[in-house]
């Protein structure tokens, strides 16, 4: 793999070694912010030279002095008070690229050590169908497996869906009072969300109810025979839904990958008897908790982790101990992801802590809760319907699809209607996931239709019509015309370097986005290059160049289209050859 940045990061590094005789220096490469000041900047000396109490630019001097000759930099230049501006030898940079584009070489390479990652992302409740909440989670979560599996991680996800608990107790109560086989039950089963609206206010309003329920969550939890029957009703239902989301979304989890609250059930007595030996377990008005010190209320009061509750029942935290066990210790997982709602971060705090003072998971599993805010309305408040009612989340993506088909129908109504509506349901889809996916997951974003179905701007509509566009230009020269030997990449002007520059970033940002857990880099990235390629089409003639230099043009121009459909394919989007 050619990784610019890290490759400088080395050779950088090794030379303010060498100038100053320290060990583990780090040279701290970043983009440049202009062109004069070179491809890359380099600014680690200037913590070095604190540390030795020397002069910064003076230093930075010597480093550039103890640089050696190298494949990759030109040249390099101290700038300000220490800074290494570093520029890039031409025909590395084509070398590389004409690589890439030939097959010679992956341009996205495994990484040195593999790590065994369990992603634990999606989780719907299956006592209901999946709404605008579930959005950010489950395509957030289906971007990383998608980018820690392409840098060659041991990627292992996980459904967590929620299957147990209270509203299961909620549902078979009301179910079992309407009479488990009368025809309102069947009707309403098909429509889950009135089923659960219906249950939820007699739990909220009528007397008794609520009590009832609960004592079925415990029948539940112990395997009663006929709360486990209409459970199952529940579960079948609701799954059906949440499939036929994720296929809409094109998103890669499948039944495979489920594993569901109750699939622990049989271990949370194990749980608390391990957290009962560890001394971690303390009854507070009769129910099962545990108190860590580093943990408090606003007032400095003891903050619990109910892990059993004072009727035998038990709880969110309870089941998520029992599934950090068994992907610390079962799957010997390396890193452990939770794609999951920010207000949930207290609650993740607790069970990591709780999880490893009880020796769930070995010391070395990183446990990391990649968080993310809310989908808001135009009033700032979150997503709903006009009514006020949750959004489903199939319903959006029609209505999505139906807007994309409007546009679809204005701009392009020479092409066929299968054409059309082959258009309009990949564009969107990919305009409601791109949306999210290129904001800043722990921000809340104001969902916008206009914005999001808009051809102008870092949106889905663009990014695909970029890359139409490209495939295009391909189409038009015929790419079985260029000569495999006069098809090397020749950088002769400063928008080609820019053009071969920006692609070959692209195995450093797909590594960010591994290590960091943020897609909205690589929409960014996405973007910028599509920028960068119109730039670099509008002052470089492609099809009217003269014959060598058109096989060098056209070969730059198929190494962009791929890199583009490949960081789409990453964000989980489709790509249209012709729009």
């Amino acid at each position: 793999m050619f990784n610019i940045r890290q490759s400088l990061e080395l050779i950088v590094s090794s030379a303010i070694a060498e100038a100053t005789g320290l060990a583990d220096c780090k040279a701290h490469v970043i983009y440049s912010s202009r062109p004069e000041f070179g491809d890359y900047q380099a600014n680690g000396v200037m913590t070095v030279a604190k540390q030795l109490k020397s002069n910064p630019r003076e230093l930075a001097a010597r480093v550039v002095s103890a640089l050696q000759e190298n494949d990759l930099i030109a040249d390099a230049q101290v700038a300000g008070p220490g800074f290494i501006n570093l520029f890039l030898k031409d025909a590395t940079l084509a070398g590389a690229a004409t690589r890439f584009a030939h097959g010679q070489q992956k341009m996205i390479g495994t990484v040195e050590s593999p790590q065994r990652i369990v992603v634990d992302y999606s989780g719907p409740n299956l006592a209901k169908e999946m709404h605008v909440g579930h959005l950010r989670g489950t395509i957030i979560g289906d971007c990383l497996v998608r980018v820690l599996e392409t840098v060659g991680h041991d990627v292992i996800r996980q459904n967590h869906v929620g299957d147990w608990g209270t509203q299961f107790g909620m549902l078979i109560a009301h179910m079992e009072s309407l009479g488990e086989n009368s025809a309102q039950v069947h009707t309403h089963l098909a429509d889950l969300e009135t089923f659960y609206r219906e249950a939820k206010t007699r739990f909220d309003q009528e007397p008794g109810f609520a009590d009832l329920a609960r004592g079925y969550v415990v029948k539940l939890q112990r395997g009663d025979p006929a709360c486990l029957q209409a459970w199952k009703k529940f579960i079948d239902e609701s799954l059906s839904h949440c499939e036929n989301v994720y296929q809409r979304l094109g998103v890669t989890l499948t039944t495979r990958d489920l594993m569901p609250e109750s699939l622990y059930n049989n271990e949370l007595d194990g749980i608390l008897n391990s957290l009962r030996e560890t001394g971690l377990l303390t009854v507070s008005d009769g129910a099962q908790c545990v108190f860590l010190d580093e943990f408090t209320g606003k007032e400095g009061t003891p903050l619990p982790a109910i892990v059993q509750k004072s009727d035998g029942g038990y709880l969110y935290a309870t089941t998520d101990l029992a599934a950090l066990r068994h992907r610390g210790l079962n799957l010997r997982a390396d890193r452990v992801l939770y794609v999951v709602d920010a207000r949930q971060s207290l609650h993740f705090q607790l069970a990591f802590a709780i999880a490893r003072k009880a020796g769930f998971v070995p010391a070395n599993c990183s446990l990391e809760h990649i968080a993310y805010g809310t989908m808001m309305g135009e009033d700032g408040k979150p997503f709903k319907t006009r009514s006020g009612d949750t959004v489903k989340l199939n319903e959006l993506l029609e209505e999505s699809v139906r807007r994309a088909h409007d546009i679809v129908n204005g701009k392009s109504p020479e092409l066929s209607p299968e054409h059309r509506e082959q258009i309009a349901n990949v564009v969107g889809i990919s305009a409601v996931k791109y949306a999210d996916l290129s904001k800043n997951r722990t921000s809340d974003y104001i969902f916008d239709w206009a914005t999001m179905l808009s051809f102008d701007g870092n949106t889905a509509p663009y990014m695909l019509y970029a890359y139409a566009r490209i495939k295009s230009i391909l189409r038009r020269q015929g790419e079985g015309i260029v000569h495999p030997e006069l098809s090397e990449i020749r950088i002769t002007a400063v928008e080609e370097r820019n053009l071969v520059i920006k692609i070959l970033q692209f195995p450093e940002v797909i590594g960010v986005v591994a290590a960091e857990c943020y897609p909205n880099y690589l929409c960014a990235y996405l973007y910028e290059l599509a920028g960068v390629f119109m730039r670099f089409y509008e002052a470089c003639p492609v099809l009217k160049a003269e014959t060598e230099l058109r096989a060098s043009r056209v070969t730059l121009v198929s190494l962009t289209a791929n890199t583009l459909k490949h960081g789409l394919g990453l964000l989980g989007l489709e790509t249209l050859e012709q729009m």
